[in-house]
């Protein structure tokens, strides 16, 4: 499967690291704690997320930032959407125009600790995720981004097995 390649920090770079909890919908218990660097993009934070929920099989996705205050169907049909580059190739005749998550670098969301923005990996099957902001000014160590740092519970499976 395609992915972009995460780098080793350079000597000279002003990024910062981002300390994001990304949480299944629904199983608060279930979550993964993952650090990022700044100058990276939402497209590199998932296939972190990716990697840390052990998916093998690739889908689209998804990130939805609602604005403040928004609850139920309103929270993502007025989100600034961000999504796999296949979506922004054809949108198809709706007037849906999502921005391209590899194109995304972490820094121009202006993420703020406390701040909340959602995940959807597989459009089909709908898996769900919460994101919570953590952090966003950590000192980049040496080693590649994004890591994950810290998970909790076990990744269910991708195609759950619908008679168990």
């Amino acid at each position: 499967m395609p992915r972009q390649a995460a780098r080793t920090v350079p000597r000279h770079t002003t990024a910062t690291v981002y300390v994001l909890k990304v949480a299944l919908a629904g199983q608060k218990s279930l979550w993964r704690r993952i650090a990022i660097r700044s100058d990276q993009t939402l497209d590199q934070f998932h296939a972190a997320i990716y990697e840390a929920f052990d998916r093998w099989d690739e889908h689209l996705y998804s990130f939805y930032f609602p604005k403040p205050g928004r609850r139920g169907r309103a929270r993502f049909r007025d989100a600034e959407e961000y999504t796999h580059p296949f979506n922004c190739e054809d949108p198809g005749p709706f007037a849906w125009k999502p921005r391209n998550a590899a194109k995304t670098q972490i820094r121009r969301l202006r993420l703020k600790p406390g701040q909340t923005f959602d995940y959807l990996f597989d459009f089909g099957d709908k898996w769900m995720h919460e994101i919570t902001v953590e952090a966003t000014d950590g000192v980049p160590e040496k080693g590649r981004y994004p890591r994950i740092l810290e998970r909790h519970g076990e990744s269910p499976e991708q195609y759950p097995d619908p008679e168990k």
